[in-house]
């Protein structure tokens, strides 16, 4: 993946944004690690729920590369970082 060659100048506006994202991003991702604590912990404590949280568990870590994909494009586009 190759990096800039020059430096990059962002604007107040941009690093903002991409805060914002980023932020955004950590709130997602304790969202769908709060689901798995969750249904890990209900279905220690209720057996019979496994199935149900089961699906739920099995969700969480595509939705987790799904978030996490969107913004590391998101950024390398915004720091002219490219793909080969």
């Amino acid at each position: 993946m190759p990096l800039p060659s020059q430096p990059v100048t962002l604007t107040v506006e941009q690093l903002s944004e991409l805060d914002r994202k980023l932020s955004a991003v950590r709130h997602d991702i304790n969202n769908h690690l709060s689901l798995i604590i969750a249904a890990s912990e209900l279905i220690r404590h209720k057996p019979q729920t496994t199935e149900r949280m089961m699906a739920t568990l099995v969700e969480q870590p595509s939705k987790i590369a799904a978030i996490l994909t969107e913004f590391s494009a998101e950024f390398e586009q915004a720091l002219s970082i490219t793909r080969h």
